[in-house]
């Protein structure tokens, strides 16, 4: 009995360190761009406020007018880096409005919006410091949605009105670039803030990817592990049972089995060594021819049916395939029979086996996860599993493209 270890497994260690790096090459994108982002509104915010006192001085407003008017732009200007630095790891289920942080900005743009509007005679640059500090809570996506639209008509109306209350008299090109940018202000923060919102659904939906990544990649190894250990435990306690029963009538024949089970054990010790470090396939022909040597080695009669291009089949898919239900059988068997074959027609290779036994009892002890890993390496590929008991016989049909895909 000529036993062959083969085992195709990806290195987890490797594919997980790549996962990881993307993943932090990603989140060091997002927070560049949030930076971009916040620069971009606080800007615009202190823009405001300068252009603000740039157009009082150009009128000939008072100093002292003017002072109160730049003083309470800096202290809202400032007021507004907090809700805005805050935004950056807000979650939904966060509150609107935590008014130990956010409650300062909201009033010091009360206290400015009043004195610019008193000063300036401007509607709209007194109702914008409120709004604008209103646009940095955090507002469910509807909402915000819904609230800079009414804020945006709402500016917008102020700005035709002061247009036509003080710009007429005025005349004064500064007016009209402050009105402007006190109604779009708005608009603009939550526009940032929305691709803010993008950039980090994104982020999380990759981050998500790549755990999955990671997680289907570990499953995967421990899924080659399980058919590893178990194909060669099997094999191991079968040759032992074996030298067993006949020590006591032909010690030489036990001493064989003896040392096909140390033969077996170096087998899956250098098995377990090529798992961690690289793809090993055999062909599968021999695969097959293993696994008949196998089932006849327990008493079974086995047969295997095998296509002539079998060479060119996806080793790495269904090789593992051969073995767990190899080992399937021998675990749960006992019967009289086993068939199996490996052919190819219509594009897709088929893998048969089937036994005498009421191998159905494979799903209702626990080793159904046998079953599981091999429908997961069929659907890996594309293939597909198909189980089936009829009568006294249960069959596993596994099917996979004859493509290459699983090679």
């Amino acid at each position: 009995m000529s036993i062959q270890p083969g085992y195709a497994a990806a290195s987890a260690g490797a594919a997980s360190a790549a996962s990881a790096a993307a993943e932090v090459r990603l989140t060091r994108s997002v927070s560049a761009t949030w930076w971009y982002m916040a620069v971009a509104i606080v800007v615009f915010e202190l823009a405001l406020a300068v252009v603000s006192v740039d157009t009082l001085v150009r009128s000939g407003v008072g100093a002292v007018e003017v002072t109160v008017v730049a003083v309470a732009g800096l202290l809202w200007w400032l007021a507004t880096l907090v809700p805005l630095a805050d935004y950056r790891h807000r979650t939904e289920a966060a509150p609107l409005l935590v008014w130990r942080r956010h409650g300062p900005a909201l009033l010091i743009g009360l206290a400015y919006g009043l004195a610019a509007g008193v000063v300036t005679d401007l509607w709209v640059l007194g109702a914008l410091p409120v709004i604008q500090s209103a646009m940095l809570l955090n507002w469910p996506p509807g909402v915000r949605f819904r609230v800079v639209l009414a804020a945006t008509a709402l500016l917008v109306a102020l700005s035709l009105i002061d247009s036509a209350l003080v710009l007429e008299e005025t005349g004064g090109a500064g007016w009209a670039r402050l009105v402007f940018l006190s109604a779009t202000l708005p608009a603009i923060t939550v526009s940032s803030l929305w691709w803010w919102d993008v950039l980090v659904t994104l982020d999380r939906a990759r981050a998500s990817e790549a755990r999955l990544a990671a997680t289907q990649e570990r499953l995967r190894v421990a899924t080659d592990v399980h058919d590893l250990q178990g194909h060669h435990l099997q094999v191991i306690a079968l040759q032992l049972e074996l030298a067993e029963r006949l020590a006591p009538h032909d010690p030489e024949a036990g001493m064989e089995q003896l040392r096909a089970a140390r033969v077996s054990v170096d087998a899956a010790r250098q098995g377990t060594r090529d798992l961690a470090t690289r793809f090993r396939s055999v062909p599968l022909p021999d695969e097959l021819a293993n696994a008949v040597d196998l089932l006849r080695a327990a008493g079974t009669d086995a047969e295997a049916t095998v296509d002539p291009d079998a060479s060119s089949a996806p080793a790495s898919a269904l090789g593992p395939v051969i073995r767990e239900t190899t080992t399937n059988v021998l675990r749960h068997g006992g019967g009289r029979r086993a068939r199996l074959s490996l052919t190819r027609a219509d594009g897709v290779w088929r893998y048969e086996i089937s036994n005498d036994v009421a191998a159905v009892a494979v799903a209702e002890d626990g080793g159904g996860a046998g079953l599981d890993g091999i429908a997961r390496r069929a659907a890996e590929v594309g293939g597909h599993l198909d189980v089936r008991r009829e009568g006294e016989t249960f069959t596993v049909v596994v099917t996979v493209p004859a493509d290459g895909a699983g090679r």
